[in-house]
C-alpha cells in the first residue's frame, strides 16, 4: 500500500514537473518571440529614419544644387556680361572729348552697380541658408524673383492665413517641391504664368501652384517631369498631393498636416 501511494506521489511530481517545464518553456518561448519582434520593430524604425534623413539630405543637395545652378547661371550670363561692357568702354576712351569720356564712366559705372546689385541677390538666395534665417515665404519670394527677373513669366505669390513657423526640415522639404514644380513649368508648361498660394490654417498648410501651360495626361506621367517625386516628399510629410491638369494649365495642390512635430518652436531670426 505505501508502495502504490509512493508511486502515486511520484507520478503526480512527474506530470508536475513535466508540465512545469512546458509552461516555462511555452514562456520562453513567447520572451523570445516578442523580443525578436521587438528588435525587427526597432530595426525597421532605425531604416525608416535613415530613409527619412537621406530624402531630407538629398533635398537639402537638390536646394543648393538648384542654387549652385542659379548663381553659375547669372554670373555667366548676367553680371560677366555687364563686367565686360564696362572693362570695354573704360578700354576704349578717346580722352578726345570729355563729354564722351563722362558718358562712357557714367555707363561703367551704371553697369558695375547693377552687377554688385545682382551680386546682391545672387547672394540672398544662397541655399537653405535663406530658409533657415527667413522662412519658407521668403525662400517662395526670392524663387520667383528669379523667374520674374527673366521678363519672359508672369507670377503671382500670395500668403492667406496666419503665417505658422515650420520646423527646418520640413520646410525644405516644402521649398523643393516648389522648385520642382518651377522647373516642370520651365521645361514642359510653354506657359507664360505661374501662381503660387500658401494657405496657413491652425492644423494645415495648403501648397496651390498654378500655371497657364499646355498641360498634360494626369494618368501617364511625362519623362522627368519629377510628379513622383513631388508626390513622394508630400506623402513624406505626411501629406497628400492633388494633380489637375488640361488644355489651359495645370493646378498641383499640396496639403500638409500641422502639428508640433512640424512647427519651429523659435522663431526665425531674419522675420
Amino acid at each position: 500500500m505505501f508502495d502504490q501511494s509512493k508511486g502515486g506521489v511520484l507520478v503526480l511530481l512527474l506530470v508536475f514537473v513535466s508540465m512545469l517545464v512546458i509552461f516555462v518553456v511555452f514562456i520562453v518561448t513567447l520572451i523570445y518571440r516578442y523580443q525578436k519582434k521587438q528588435i525587427a520593430y526597432f530595426k525597421e524604425i532605425e531604416e525608416l529614419k535613415i530613409t527619412h534623413q537621406n530624402t531630407l539630405l538629398q533635398s537639402q543637395l537638390e536646394v543648393q544644387e538648384q542654387t549652385f545652378q542659379h548663381i553659375a547661371r547669372e554670373i555667366h550670363d548676367n553680371i560677366g556680361q555687364k563686367l565686360t561692357l564696362a572693362k570695354l568702354y573704360l578700354n576704349t576712351l578717346t580722352y578726345t572729348s570729355m563729354d564722351e569720356v563722362k558718358s562712357s564712366v557714367l555707363d561703367s559705372l551704371s553697369l558695375i552697380t547693377d552687377s554688385i546689385d545682382s551680386l546682391s541677390d545672387v547672394s540672398r538666395s544662397m541655399g537653405t541658408e535663406v530658409l533657415l534665417n527667413n522662412g519658407l515665404v521668403k525662400g517662395i519670394e526670392l524663387e520667383l524673383g528669379k523667374l520674374q527677373k527673366s521678363g519672359l513669366y508672369q507670377c503671382d505669390f500670395k500668403v492667406n492665413g496666419q503665417e505658422i513657423f515650420l520646423n527646418a526640415n520640413t520646410e525644405i522639404v516644402i521649398f523643393r517641391i516648389v522648385q520642382e514644380c518651377i522647373n516642370n513649368f520651365l521645361k514642359h508648361a510653354n506657359g507664360t504664368c505661374e501662381s503660387i498660394q500658401l494657405h496657413y490654417t491652425t492644423d494645415e498648410l495648403e501648397l496651390v501652384i498654378k500655371d497657364n501651360g499646355q498641360g498634360f495626361e494626369t494618368n501617364s506621367t511625362p519623362n522627368g517631369s519629377g510628379l513622383i517625386n513631388i508626390k513622394k516628399r508630400a506623402a513624406m510629410l505626411n501629406g497628400v498631393c492633388i494633380i489637375e491638369s488640361s488644355g489651359t494649365g495645370t493646378t498641383i495642390t499640396i496639403k500638409i498636416p500641422i502639428n508640433e512635430n512640424t512647427r519651429q518652436a523659435i522663431p526665425y531670426s531674419g522675420r
